[in-house]
C-alpha cells in the first residue's frame, strides 16, 4: 500500500509526525523531546510539563550544518542528555562532499537552559589511547547510560574491511566528551532479520528494569524489514565482557500489517513519576515507498507502554498511547 492508501487503525495515528530517531527525555520535572528531522538539516528540541504536551510543544532549533566540511550533511539521530551537572547532545553527521563519511559529534550547552543558551560544538567524541577502530568508518547512532557508576557509550558502526556490516560497539566512556577503553564488539547482525537489504545492527536503546539491563537495537535496511531486537546482561555484571550479554534470536517487535505499522524502530526508553517504562519509536503507515526510504520524511514517532513478562520487555501496538 501507499501513502495515499495506508491501513488507518487506532494504532498508527502518531505521536509526533515526520520525526524519525526519536529521543525523549524526563529530566527535572520536565520533558524533552528530539529526533531526526526530514531535511537532515538541524537539531530542534522539545520542552513540556507533561509527555502528553510534547505532541503540541514549540520546537527551537539550537543547532543547524554547517554550510560545508564536517557537519554539513546527514544530521542523524539526535540525543539530549544530562551529565555532570551539563547539558549534551550527541549526534551523527557527514560532509556535503562525502555524504556516508558519518562520524559521532558532540554539543555542550554553556548555561541551565537547553532551548534558550548557546551550544558549543565540542568536535568528535574522541576515542581511548590505543583503540586504532573506533569512528574509522561509517559511525552513527551513538547512545549514552549508566550503570553502577560507570558510563557507557553504545554505537552502530561498519567494519573498515570488506562487507560493509553494520555492527554495535560498547566503550567505557572517560567523560562525556571522550572513550575510556577500546571498543568492545556487542552484536552482529547474524540473523536472516537482520540482513534484509543491508546487514544492519543499529539504533541502540538502554534501559535497566529489576536485576537486568537491556538494551534494544533496530535491525535490516529502512523498509519494511526493519525491526528490533534485543541483548540483556545482569546488572551486576562487567558490560565490558561479551560473554555477560544474551541476544534473543527474533525480532520484538516488527511490522506489523494489521496495525498499518511499518519498519518499527530506533527507539527509546523513558519513564514516567511512576516510574512506568515507556518506548518512543519511529514508524510508517505504508509499505510502498518511492525512492530512497532514507529520504521518505513519514517516519513517524511513537509511543508505548512496556511491561515485562517473564524477564523480559513487550512490545505490542495494542499498548500504544497518546494516538492523535
Amino acid at each position: 500500500m501507499n501513502a495515499s492508501n495506508y491501513t488507518r487503525s487506532p494504532y498508527n495515528g502518531p505521536f509526533i509526525a515526520q520525526r524519525a530517531d526519536p529521543y525523549v527525555l524526563r529530566e527535572g520535572g520536565q520533558w524533552y523531546f528530539t529526533a531526526s528531522v526530514p531535511e537532515y538539516d538541524r537539531i530542534a528540541l522539545r520542552r513540556a510539563d507533561s509527555l502528553e504536551g510534547l505532541q503540541t510543544a514549540g520546537e527551537t532549533v539550537v543547532w543547524r550544518t554547517h554550510e560545508s566540511g564536517e557537519m554539513s550533511q546527514h544530521i542523524w539521530a539526535p540525543e539530549l542528555h544530562r551529565l555532570d551537572g551539563r547539558w549534551y547532545i550527541y549526534f551523527a553527521a557527514s560532509r556535503k562532499d562525502d555524504i556516508w563519511a558519518l562520524r559521532p559529534w558532540v554539543l555542550k550547552c554553556e548555561g541551565e537552559d537547553p532551548l534558550a543558551d548557546p551550544w558549543t560544538e565540542c568536535g568528535m567524541l574522541r576515542r581511548a589511547d590505543g583503540d586504532d577502530f573506533s569512528f574509522t568508518d561509517f559511525s552513527l547512532d551513538m547512545t549514552v547510560f549508566e550503570v553502577k557508576g560507570r558510563r557507557y557509550a553504545v554505537w552502530a558502526e561498519k567494519v573498515s574491511v570488506g562487507r560493509k556490516i553494520s555492527n554495535l560497539y560498547i566503550a567505557e566512556m572517560a567523560d562525556p566528551l571522550t572513550l575510556k577503553t577500546p571498543q568492545m564488539l556487542l552484536s552482529s547482525p547474524s540473523y536472516a532479520w537482520e540482513r534484509h537489504g543491508f546487514w544492519v545492527n543499529e539504533g541502540p536503546a538502554f534501559i535497566v528494569h529489576g536485576d537486568r539491563v537491556y538494551l534494544t537495537f533496530s535491525a535490516s535496511d529502512t523498509s519494511p524489514a526493519y525491526c528490533m531486537g534485543l541483548l540483556w546482561a545482569d546488572v551486576d555484571a562487567d558490560l565490558m565482557d561479551i560473554s555477560s550479554w544474551h541476544k534473543l534470536n527474533k525480532p520484538v517487535y516488527a511490522t506489523n500489517v494489521e496495525r498499518g505499522l511499518f519498519g518499527p524502530g530506533h527507539n527509546t526508553f523513558f519513564t514516567d513519576e511512576a516510574e512506568q517504562v515507556y518506548t518512543a519509536y519511529h514508524a510508517r503507515q505504508y509499505d510502498e515507498i518511492v525512492g530512497d526510504p532514507l529520504y521518505d520524511p513519514n517516519r513517524h514517532c511513537y509511543i508505548m507502554k512496556v511491561p515485562f513478562e517473564n524477564g523480559l520487555p513487550v512490545f505490542s501496538s495494542d499498548n500504544q498511547m497518546f494516538q492523535q
